[in-house]
């Protein structure tokens, strides 16, 4: 194993572990058991396509159009100030809609678009995978290995947040506690999307 390859992980881990819009969702999509490995595949392969690319050496692209993060950032923002919006309106309503383990109905394909929203329309994740992880891997003479370290990260990481939050699940049995939840993602979308909107 190359010297770059555990730097690359520990980074990468690092990177993602902080709560975040994508998080949650994945979060949530474990504690449902809704479209779990498809939630996860899809966050650990789009970090990892970001990733390839900053590796590669594509970090100062986004140098190039600068009307690309402002437009990012309000579009990320408008998205996170809605789905805050409905997460916190789950919280208020509460009932028997939050049942642990037993979906809310959303198809595979509305789930996925989900997904790619909250990475795509993300600048942060730009930040993290394309700029930061692709600037320090230079650092490295084997920027392949450290890039697969940082790309095993997403996926160790993604995987064992959604498969591991079924461990939560008697906790989450209790309506209060989806309320609880559903309370906090929504501050959280909201807290994400007041930083973006005055970054």
């Amino acid at each position: 194993m190359s010297s770059a390859f555990l730097p690359g992980f520990f980074l990468g881990f690092s990177l993602i572990l902080a709560i975040g819009a994508q998080n949650a969702f994945v979060l949530r999509q474990g504690l449902r058991r809704q479209h779990v490995f498809w939630t996860c595949l899809t966050c650990a392969l789009s970090d990892a396509v970001l990733i390839a690319v900053g590796v590669a050496g594509f970090g100062h692209l986004a140098m190039l159009a600068p009307w690309l993060d402002l437009a990012m950032r309000l579009g990320g923002a408008a998205f996170l100030i809605c789905y805050g919006g409905l997460a916190l309106r789950n919280a208020w309503r509460g009932g028997a809609a939050l049942h642990a383990g037993g979906g809310d109905g959303s198809t595979l394909l509305a789930t996925l678009l989900s997904v790619l929203t909250f990475t795509w329309l993300n600048p942060h994740v730009y930040l993290d995978t394309v700029v930061l992880i692709g600037s320090i891997s230079a650092q490295y003479s084997d920027r392949l290995a450290f890039g697969l370290g940082a790309v095993c990260a997403s996926f160790t990481f993604f995987f064992g947040l959604g498969y591991g939050a079924r461990l939560l699940a008697p906790f989450f049995g209790r309506p209060r506690a989806w309320q609880v939840l559903d309370g906090l993602i929504g501050l959280t979308m909201w807290a994400i999307a007041a930083k973006l909107l005055v970054m």
